[in-house]
């Protein structure tokens, strides 16, 4: 059996990348300034954050109903099944758009909903094509992603308030207080919420912070104090020389698998803004060991 894996670009992959993993991608769609753009298509990191300093209006989309139709149909010509992976439904309707799809794909076309974002949905489209080569059929694959989507995490600290006052995330008094006390705040993924997890005053106090809070869940929720079945990651949003220095502690601190370290996907970037840091950990699967 032929299985396809296909994910969207919030997880941080490419089209390109996604060919060399073996993957499918489903570009996100923004608005800026009122014209639509496809990220990794017509829309590159560079551009978007010229547009983004530049104080453009930039809304975030999710991919057209066509264009998952598209790409799942062309597919099926080629595979027997399609394991999908959107964006976690908690922060988009991807999800379940792409779920009511579906319904026509009976057995052919499964929507894993497993509350993944980021670089822990990435970690998901790479589990879900080692599954796939190891002869699992997409109904269980997509029945594992969604058993196992709680064992991750990920923080995040910003270097503005901007954004999240433009969200709605905080509200503008509250953004204005943080700003005029110089506050970052360290905010937490876990599942479908995006939570405030503590406050500090420097990028230094906050990678201490999130480095404390991912000792603490290995030695918690993911029951691995050592590390030793743990994947990391690190993401950044125009900070590239944080997110080294941070991947090199951890390294340090848990050698026994590599870092990965990237760029944030612009889905997430335009929500928090340059200068963002994050830290995640996803505990690895046992089917996988």
């Amino acid at each position: 059996m032929k299985i396809a894996v296909v994910t969207d670009s919030n997880s941080g992959i490419s089209r390109e990348e996604g060919e060399q993993l073996g993957l499918f991608v489903l570009p996100m769609p923004f608005l800026i300034d009122g014209q639509m753009y496809l990220e990794g298509i017509d829309l590159s990191h560079e551009e978007f954050y010229r547009r983004m300093a530049a104080g453009a209006d930039i809304t975030t989309s999710q991919p057209s109903p066509d264009s998952v139709l598209t790409l799942w149909d062309n597919l099926l010509r080629e595979y027997d099944q399609i394991v999908h992976i959107p964006m976690s439904s908690g922060l988009s309707g991807s999800c379940q758009t792409a779920q009511v799809l579906a319904q026509d794909y009976e057995g052919k076309v499964w929507v894993a909903d497993n509350h993944r974002i980021s670089v822990t949905q990435r970690q998901s489209a790479l589990e879900a094509v080692a599954l796939a080569d190891k002869g699992y059929s997409g109904g269980e694959i997509r029945e594992i992603l969604e058993r196992t989507g709680g064992d991750s995490i990920i923080y995040i600290t910003v270097d503005t308030l901007k954004y999240l006052k433009k969200g709605g995330r905080i509200t503008p008094a509250a953004a204005a207080l943080g700003t005029l006390l110089r506050i970052k705040p360290v905010l937490q993924i876990a599942g479908e919420r995006l939570d405030a997890f503590s406050k500090v005053r420097t990028m230094k106090q906050a990678k201490t912070a999130m480095m404390a809070a991912i000792a603490k869940d290995l030695e918690g929720f993911l029951g691995d104090p050592k590390g030793q079945d743990t994947y990391f990651q690190v993401a950044h949003s125009c900070n590239e020389e944080e997110a080294q220095e941070l991947t090199a502690a951890l390294e340090e601190l848990y050698p026994n698998w590599p870092v990965e370290s990237a760029p944030l996907s612009l889905s997430i970037a335009c929500h928090i803004g340059p200068g963002s840091l994050a830290v995640a950990c996803t505990r690895r699967l046992k089917e996988l060991s």
